[in-house]
């Protein structure tokens, strides 16, 4: 493990290098709102397990909305929000030729797919070649359209952009870059409700909280709202795979930085860009950056699924990471299993 202590804390990073990204969302009472109408949208629990050494909380996402992961709380927010904003008395066909096209490693596709069936409207999912096929699978599933384009991440985002230019689609990243900040902005704010479910459970802060990031998107609004609800007391730390240190390697350069490296098993997370908005909150609001390797990465899952949390790499990452903390037995540590074990 790789840690970098945070040197922007409190301030953030000049506004001349964030090319006019805004800040993340805090408005979680528009997303309970909105949520409130779907169906499926029920609360994940929040779960104390023991045996890591410190009181771990463990917020565990693995049922989220019928889709295994937190990304269902960020796409298809978005996509509810369009076909609400249409006014459409039939919502099932609100956004009927609509075309949303994106990249994924699997689990934002997940939530694009199942946000566009649900009003009508076609989804594209571009997938680079190291995304399993058992995800491209889940996606016909849930009726996308999926696109083998290039070797990793970022050439399938850029293939994505490419289709969206070219078809006059709906170009929906849970990512963000210059002058491509509304609906990502958007995206980050509909996970606001898994944050906002955490601090009303939680009947004492924690003392550390431990988000794991690829892009940054999940870190940077769980962060923007843990610090507007606890204000500075809990000591909030960024892990991210060594292979893809993005956000670390920004926060130390003080600019948006592009890393490269191998492919990291920590599949969801082995994004080499970070987000701009969510970069933008976390120079504010993250105390500490850490990178693990994979073998650190893979060395906690069986301790998981031993207590019932079965999940990948990329889910626990950063409860991974707290083994390697050293924080004292009264640490009170709050981490997020964001997804579920690969079939």
């Amino acid at each position: 493990m790789q840690r970098l202590d945070n040197p922007w804390r409190g301030k953030g990073l000049p506004e001349a290098v964030l090319a006019g990204a805004p800040w993340p969302s805090v408005k979680a009472s528009a997303v309970r709102d909105l949520l409130a109408r779907c169906p499926a949208a029920a609360e994940t629990p929040l779960l104390r397990v023991p045996g890591f050494g410190v009181d771990l909380w463990v917020k565990d996402e693995r049922g989220r909305m019928g889709l295994g992961s937190f990304k269902a709380l960020g796409a298809a927010y978005v996509i509810a929000h369009a076909a609400a904003g249409t006014g459409a008395q039939d919502m099932v066909r609100a956004l009927a030729g609509w075309t949303y096209v994106t990249a994924s490693a699997g689990n934002h596709g997940l939530s694009v797919a199942a946000g566009a069936r649900a009003f009508g409207a076609r989804a594209v999912v571009c997938l680079a070649e190291t995304v399993p096929e058992g995800f491209a699978g889940r996606l016909h599933a849930k009726g996308a359209e999926v696109i083998r384009a290039g070797a990793d991440y970022e050439a399938s985002m850029v293939a994505a952009g490419r289709l969206a230019q070219d078809n006059d689609w709906i170009l929906l990243s849970d990512s963000s870059w210059p002058e491509y900040f509304e609906l990502p902005h958007r995206l980050m704010e509909g996970y606001l409700a898994m944050a906002e479910e955490v601090t009303r459970a939680m009947t004492t802060r924690p003392s550390h909280i431990l988000l794991q990031a690829g892009v940054g998107g999940l870190a940077g609004a769980c962060a923007a709202w843990f610090r507007n609800v606890w204000g500075d007391g809990p000591q909030i730390i960024v892990v991210e795979p060594d292979r893809a240190p993005a956000l670390q390697e920004s926060i130390q350069a003080g600019r948006p930085v592009e890393t490269t490296g191998p492919v990291s098993v920590m599949g969801r997370l082995d994004c080499k860009v970070p987000s701009l908005i969510a970069l933008k909150g976390l120079a504010r609001d993250a105390d500490a950056f850490v990178t693990i390797t994979d073998q650190e990465a893979q060395a906690v899952l069986g301790d998981l699924a031993a207590r019932g949390l079965a999940t990948t790499p990329s889910g626990g990452a950063g409860i991974a990471a707290l083994r390697h903390l050293d924080l004292p037995e009264a640490a009170r540590v709050l981490c997020i299993l964001s997804e579920e074990a690969e079939a």
